[in-house]
C-alpha cells in the first residue's frame, strides 16, 4: 500500500477535488484505492458517531465499503479540545495509526491533508509526522498566487525531499495560464519539482447553490423554491442607472444580482438576462410586479435583512471557499483530472 497525502500549505487550495478526481481515475484503472482524512474540524453525525464531513462525502463519491472508523478515525471536537488543554489522553494517535493499518490492503491510500502541514502537531499526527512514519508520499496542492506559489511548492520539496512527489498548481486565472505552463512550470521541473496538473480556475468548481447563498445570508425565499438547487457561478451588484444595467447584466452569465429590495427597476432588468436568482437587500416588502416576473420566469427572489454592501461582504467572505458536494462538481473534477493532469507521471513518481 502506498500512502499519497493530499497536503497543501493553506486551506481551500483544492484537496478535496483531487482527492476525488484522482481517486475515480485510479479506480478507472483498476487499482484498489481507500480514503483516509486523519483528524477532522467539520463534523457530521452518522448512526449516532461523529465524522468528517468531508471523508462520508469521499466514501459515497469513491463507493468505498470501509467502515467510517478507517476513513474519519479522529474528530477534534469541543470535548477532544477541552480535554487536550487539560493534560488528559485524547487516544489521537492510536485510532490514527490503527486506521492506517486497515487500508494495508490497497493499492493507493489517499490521505487528506489538513490546512496546512503543522496541524495536528499537539496530536503527534500533523502531515510531516505521518509522511515520515508511513514512509508515504507527498502531492501538493497549491491555489494560484502568483509567483509567490513557486516558494511554496519548493519550500514543500526541500522541507520533504524524498517524500515530495510533486505538485498541482490550482485555480489559475485564464489570463496567467500561459505564464504558469511556458514559464513557472519549467522553472519548477529545473529544481526538480515536477509538476502533474495546472489547473484553471473553474467557475463551476467556484460556484455555490442558490440554497447555500440562503444559508449563507439567512435569507428568505420568496418565490421559486423549486429551483435552490441551481448554481450561482458570478455576482452582479445592481446600483447602476437602469439605461445602463441592461448591457451590464448581458455580460455576466449564471449570475446572482443583488440589488436594493426598492430597486424594481433594476430587478426587471436582470430578469431580462441569464440571472439565476435576485438577492433583495434591506428587508422591504417586494414588488408585486417583480414578483409575479420572477415566478413566471423561475428566478428564485431572496430577502436578506442587510444592507447591499454587507450582504457583498458575507458573500465574498465565502466565494472560492465552498465544498465539492454535488455531483456536477464531482463530474468535473473527474473531468479536470482526465484532460490536466499526468497521472501516468504521477504514478512514476511515486516508484
Amino acid at each position: 500500500m502506498i500512502p499519497v497525502f493530499i497536503i497543501s500549505n493553506r486551506g481551500y487550495a483544492g484537496k478535496t477535488l483531487l482527492a476525488i478526481g484522482l481517486g475515480l481515475k485510479l479506480i478507472e484503472k483498476g487499482y484498489k484505492v481507500g480514503y483516509m482524512k486523519p483528524i477532522s474540524k467539520t463534523p457530521v453525525k452518522q448512526g449516532g458517531e461523529v465524522y468528517d464531513a468531508d471523508a462520508l462525502f469521499i466514501k459515497e463519491a469513491l463507493s468505498l465499503s470501509d467502515p467510517m472508523n478507517s476513513i474519519s478515525p479522529f474528530v477534534l471536537s469541543y470535548e477532544m479540545q477541552s480535554l487536550l488543554f487539560e493534560g488528559k489522553s485524547v487516544d489521537a494517535k492510536r485510532r490514527i495509526r490503527e486506521a492506517l493499518s486497515a487500508h494495508k490492503n490497497k493499492d493507493f491510500l489517499l490521505i487528506g491533508g489538513a490546512g496546512d502541514l503543522f496541524e495536528g502537531a499537539t496530536l503527534d499526527s500533523n502531515a510531516l509526522t505521518l509522511i515520515e512514519e508511513t514512509g508515504g508520499k507527498a502531492l501538493m496542492v497549491e491555489a494560484w498566487r502568483g509567483d509567490l506559489s513557486m516558494d511554496t511548492l519548493l519550500g514543500g520539496k526541500r522541507l520533504l525531499q524524498g517524500k515530495f512527489a510533486g505538485g498541482v498548481i490550482n485555480k489559475v486565472p485564464a489570463n496567467a495560464l500561459r505564464h504558469v505552463e511556458q514559464n513557472v512550470k519549467p522553472f519548477l521541473g529545473g529544481k526538480e519539482v515536477n509538476i502533474f496538473g495546472i489547473f484553471q480556475k473553474d467557475s463551476l468548481l467556484e460556484s455555490i447553490t442558490i440554497a447555500q447563498l440562503i444559508e449563507i445570508l439567512h435569507g428568505r425565499v420568496l418565490c421559486c423554491e423549486d429551483k435552490l438547487n441551481e448554481f450561482v457561478e458570478r455576482f452582479s451588484i445592481g446600483a447602476m442607472d437602469v439605461d445602463n444595467a441592461l448591457a451590464y447584466f448581458r455580460r455576466v452569465p449564471n449570475k446572482a444580482v443583488i440589488t436594493g429590495a426598492h430597486r424594481s427597476d433594476i430587478q426587471l432588468v436582470a430578469m431580462e438576462t441569464s440571472t439565476k436568482c435576485i438577492i433583495l437587500t434591506g428587508g422591504l416588502s417586494i414588488n408585486d410586479v417583480v414578483l409575479g416576473k420572477a415566478q413566471s420566469k423561475g428566478i428564485p427572489l431572496i430577502s436578506v435583512p442587510e444592507d447591499t454592501f454587507t450582504t457583498v461582504d458575507r458573500i465574498e467572505s465565502v466565494m472560492g471557499k465552498t465544498r465539492i458536494r454535488e455531483q456536477r462538481k464531482i463530474d468535473r473534477a473527474k473531468e479536470i483530472i482526465d484532460t490536466s493532469f499526468d497521472t501516468d507521471g504521477f504514478l512514476q513518481g511515486l516508484s
